[in-house]
């Protein structure tokens, strides 16, 4: 019995003993100062999701266009309503169809609302929402918060100079496992993306375009997504009718949407 009681009260020193290195190791890597590359990149992020996306609460009107070859195009049109980076909320406009399906973004918690269905389903942002679009494309935009940024290196397109980014996801629920994204130096405007997958294959790239002043800052309007393994297929968003909303968090609720139904 003695024994027994000894065992135990050493296997708990030891796991406690474990536990307190674990957490002064964590606290040692978060700790650990940054290099000046790693403030730049973070900072170049930072702006670059700024221009990309308001940060205030605001509703705007996306249609997405996706072609490919030997196939009609399909065109759908979606309301988004978001505020800060953390809620955004997707209403279906077309297809008529699927006209009262809504997306709910808290986090990184994504669920759909269907009329026919009377408990919300969980989604992934991974999973695809249409053509080259997937659920986090739309649902969320919020790189800062999803990736760890290091500086790769700089380019030069059309005599414009580029800081180039490698965002390595801070986990597994995020959109992409990786993603090597282009920033002007000269306004930290979005120039291009290439979205990778867990095993380090190329996905799909992303081209930003039509920028145009919208809620205080010039913004693009045109968001170019290439298939990167079936040559031609591609979806275009396209961005109109920005206006700011005041949105009271509980828009950003499962209980607000389900008496919605």
């Amino acid at each position: 019995m003695r024994r027994e009681f000894l065992k135990r009260v050493l296997t708990v020193a030891l796991l406690s003993i474990a536990g307190s290195f674990a957490q002064v190791t964590w606290a040692a890597d978060n700790d650990a100062p940054r290099s000046a590359d790693d403030e730049l990149a973070r900072s170049v992020l930072e702006k670059a999701d700024q221009i990309r996306t308001p940060q205030e609460g605001f509703q705007v009107e996306v249609t997405i266009n996706t072609t490919a070859p030997d196939e009609s195009p399909d065109i759908r049109k979606y309301r988004i309503l978001s505020k800060g980076n953390e809620n955004t909320l997707i209403q279906v406009i077309e297809p008529a169809i699927d006209r009262g399906q809504i997306l709910l973004m808290r986090g990184r918690d994504l669920w759909v609302f269907m009329p026919s269905v009377s408990q919300p389903i969980r989604l992934s942002l991974s999973h695809r929402l249409t053509g080259q679009v997937a659920n986090g494309d739309l649902a969320r935009s919020n790189f800062t918060g999803d990736y760890t940024p290091k500086m790769l290196r700089t380019d030069t397109i059309g005599d414009e100079p580029y800081y180039v980014l490698e965002l390595t996801a801070v986990d597994r629920s995020v959109t992409y496992h990786k993603v090597i994204y282009w920033v002007k130096q000269t306004n930290f405007w979005p120039h291009r993306a290439e979205f990778y997958s867990l095993s380090n294959r190329l996905l799909k790239t992303a081209r930003y375009e039509n920028f145009q002043s919208t809620l205080g800052k010039p913004r693009p309007t045109r968001l170019v997504m290439e298939d990167a393994l079936r040559k031609g297929e591609e979806s275009v968003l396209k961005y109109s009718g920005f206006k700011r909303r005041e949105l009271p968090d509980k828009v950003f609720t499962k209980e607000y949407l389900q008496r919605l139904q």
